[in-house]
């Protein structure tokens, strides 16, 4: 498959775009494309058209959501769609057409056709609901990725019925409003000339079948709950507030509809010495006066384990230590950030009477005294501080 195009450039919108301008440039491509537009066409035609029609609707999908959009904005595609599948590639034209339905009213499309769910004469296909689900995670999991096992409530086809809602050893009956099309015709005549439009049947909700007499175990709904146990890999790099996706795994649909999406939204846990910063991680150290003056060897936090490091002889507070590809990977695997060591001196606020002698010694020390190149190096350090 071609290399993904950003989603901007795939609806010819600019970033800023609003919403109508969104739905705008949707609808004016996804009518381009659309199957019924394609008769006629040789297959390979065809084929292109339908990849441009899954394309566009996965750029919609995002941008037209205000969170999508906001982690796409912030971690590309890996933010949009979570390394779970989904989007274009992962979006079957029935996916498309149950959401989208609306984008083409007044089209005359009649919906959608023969096997994308709901086309001339065709019945709506149904979609169940998405499931939102919480997980904490430590930076060692963000670090490195995790597996989590959740228990999860949903809403999955009953058994007694076979998801029909009807009561078992009975049947369905055609809908008689819509003769089991699913949708009701309305043609109406403008001085544009006569336009046709299709709507969900108000009888029998689109399923082009009623039920007479209902199922005990799930009252009609064709659905009951149950606790699955779901396995989620959670890949390295996520961040705070990214939403993840495993298509498929929320809620089914009745009637053997296209099941809702299992929604991750990732919280990460507060942790008491390394605090996060995009892709870095940043740990304040505070030095002794000894081990600033003489240098050394300390201790810091990584996310995985302690490390020791060297502290050069007249270390200065402010100063920031680098220990490269020790910090988080990016969610787009474009690198692994840095470890910053923010650099402290520690200043006894109470000194013995042999302390404070040692120290009024070193009083007039010319060598005690910072020079100004020396002055203005450090002030340069805590304005970049404050200014970033």
């Amino acid at each position: 498959m071609a290399e993904k195009r950003d989603y901007y450039e795939v609806l010819g919108v600019q970033k800023n775009a609003t919403d109508d301008e969104l739905k705008k440039a949707y609808r004016k491509l996804a009518i381009k494309y659309h199957p019924d537009r394609q008769q006629g066409k040789s297959d390979e035609e065809k084929k292109a058209a339908e990849e441009k029609f899954k394309e566009a609707a996965e750029a919609y999908d995002v941008l037209s959501n205000k969170d999508k959009r906001a982690r796409y904005d912030q971690f590309g595609f890996a933010g949009a769609q979570g390394g779970f599948g989904g989007g274009g590639a992962g979006m079957s034209m029935d996916d498309i057409f149950s959401q989208f339905g609306d984008i083409f009213g007044g089209f005359g499309f009649g919906g959608f056709g023969g096997a994308h769910g709901g086309g001339r004469g065709g019945r709506r296909v149904q979609r169940g609901s998405d499931l939102r689900v919480r997980v904490r995670l430590n930076l060692k999991d963000v670090a490195h990725g995790v597996e989590k096992k959740l228990k999860i409530p949903r809403m999955v086809s009953c058994d007694a019925c076979n998801g029909t809602g009807a009561k078992n050893g009975t049947q369905l009956e055609t809908c008689p409003t819509c003769h089991g099309s699913g949708v009701e015709t309305r043609i109406q005549r403008t001085i544009l000339g006569t336009m046709q439009t299709q709507s969900e049947c108000h009888t029998c909700g689109g399923k082009g079948k009623i039920i007479k007499e209902r199922c005990p175990e799930c009252g009609g709904q064709g659905l009951v709950k149950k606790d699955d146990v779901i396995t989620i890999n959670i890949p390295a790099g996520v961040g705070e507030g990214m939403t993840l996706k495993m298509s498929g795994k929320g809620n089914e649909a009745p009637g053997g509809g296209i099941p809702g999406d299992l929604l991750i939204v990732i919280e990460e846990e507060h942790d008491d010495k390394l605090h996060r910063d995009g892709n870095d991680l940043v740990y304040n150290l505070m030095l002794d006066i000894p081990t600033a003056v003489f240098g050394g060897k300390v201790e810091v936090p990584t996310v995985d384990g302690r490390v020791r490091v060297t502290i050069e002889p007249g270390t200065q507070p402010g100063k920031i230590l680098r220990l490269r590809g020790k910090g988080l990977p990016s969610p787009d695997s474009y690198g692994t950030g840095d470890l910053l060591i923010n650099v402290t001196v520690y200043i006894p606020e109470q000194l013995s009477a042999d302390e404070r002698k040692a120290f009024e010694s070193l009083k007039n020390s010319s060598n005690m005294k910072p020079s100004e190149t020396t002055k203005n190096r450090i002030f340069d350090r805590f304005r970049r501080f404050f200014e970033n």
